[in-house]
């Protein structure tokens, strides 16, 4: 009798099937709750734990009905799909941030600090441990070198145009005009990214598929395999409309709890003398790793193009997108974001668009480029935990 291959849901741990389907709900329920009493009562440090928590179960749901849309979908919307929802939790979360910097002056640095590490996560933490977990079970993964290709095209226009409000900082400037520049930056990527959105979607789809190539070679690889058998999962008995407002509900209790994130993690970042830039990679993991389990997954079924598209679709959506949203969102509530980064976060950012530039051009994968990635991000955590 043949064995069946384990589902999409199915722990290593063998738990009970409502359990395996849904333990991450009740994690967050139950994780959120302890927060919201945790924040009553005044204990900081337990509520940011909680609410973190809370917030990385609620988000690990988010990206399960989100990975069920893009199975419907054909790329790159299949990736816009898992793109979008991962960017949102981090648009919720950093903007609950921003609206604490009335009395926590270092959470605008914070916040950019977060928008940097989202990119340096995705590249680095969420292309590495795919690519290095794909590259133990197949000596070389293949992929639309196209693809790679025009992402880092993209991502050097957008962290070259970051610079302009950096180096503006350093010259006899007023922050009236930084904050004007910052605007006139931001418009420039939303309008860039509207481009990049037609050429994604419209003319130039091919460009982010798997080709024909790697398609072959893939089934080659994988012949005889069985297909796996579909779940008897809530969300997958939804329609798409019912999926996507599944998602909103999602992210809206996201959102709750990640306003008693924010105002107790001002507290204990204080308290701890924790660095900005710290601060934000911290929020950069929770907010991306869904994403990053996603991509594991992904890797291990030989889908390296669906890796390739999140990771660098992501970082993509991090700063063209993100950064207009947080700058509107802010100025709508009387705080004024600008784009001055510093040199660690602009040079760090840059070289790591260099490194998947250099990892991904030929069309090929293979586990020491993901170790590759992954000693870079070590030496950011490094520096980041230590800069000020």
């Amino acid at each position: 009798m043949d064995s069946q291959p384990p589902s999409r849901h199915q722990s290593i741990f063998h738990l009970p099937p409502f359990l395996s389907h849904y333990l991450d709900i009740i994690l967050g329920i139950l994780f959120g709750l302890a927060a919201f009493f945790m924040h009553k009562a005044g204990h900081p440090y337990l509520a940011v734990l909680s609410a973190a928590l809370a917030i990385g179960a609620l988000s690990v749901t988010v990206s399960e009905i989100a990975e069920i849309l893009a199975e419907r979908l054909e790329e790159p919307y299949a990736s816009f799909v898992l793109t979008f929802s991962a960017v949102a939790v981090e648009i919720v979360l950093l903007f609950m941030i921003i609206l604490e910097s009335a009395h926590a002056p270092q959470a605008l640095e914070t916040v950019k600090g977060g928008i940097i590490s989202a990119v340096i996560v995705d590249m680095n933490v969420l292309l590495g441990l795919a690519v290095f977990i794909g590259g133990l079970s197949y000596k070389e993964q293949e992929h639309n070198e196209d693809t790679s290709s025009t992402y880092t095209t993209i991502l050097l226009v957008a962290a070259s145009a970051l610079l302009v409000p950096s180096i503006i900082n350093y010259t006899d400037t007023d922050k009236n005009e930084l904050f004007q520049a910052s605007v006139m930056i931001a418009a420039t990527l939303m309008v860039f990214y509207i481009a990049i959105f037609i050429f994604q979607t419209k003319t130039h789809q091919h460009f982010f598929k798997a080709t024909a190539k790697s398609r072959l070679f893939r089934l080659r690889k994988h012949e005889g395999e069985e297909e796996e058998e579909e779940e008897d999962y809530l969300f997958d008995k939804f329609n798409n409309l019912g999926n996507l407002l599944a998602i909103f509900g999602f992210i809206f209790l996201i959102g709750i709890l990640a306003e008693i994130f924010a105002k107790e993690g001002m507290i204990v970042a204080r308290d701890v003398g924790m660095s900005t830039g710290l601060a934000g990679l911290i929020i950069a993991i929770i907010a991306v790793s869904p994403e990053i389990m996603t991509a594991i997954k992904a890797a291990r079924d030989d889908q390296i193009q669906r890796v390739v598209n999140i990771a660098m679709g992501a970082s993509t959506v991090s700063i063209m997108l993100t950064v207009p949203v947080l700058m509107a969102m802010a100025y709508a509530n009387g705080i004024y974001l600008t784009l001055d980064f510093n040199a660690f976060q602009i040079g760090a950012l840059i070289l790591t668009i260099l490194l998947a530039w250099k990892t991904t051009d030929d069309g090929e994968t293979n586990y020491f480029e993901g170790i590759s990635h992954l000693m870079f991000f070590v030496s950011y955590a490094i520096i980041a935990t230590m800069y000020h």
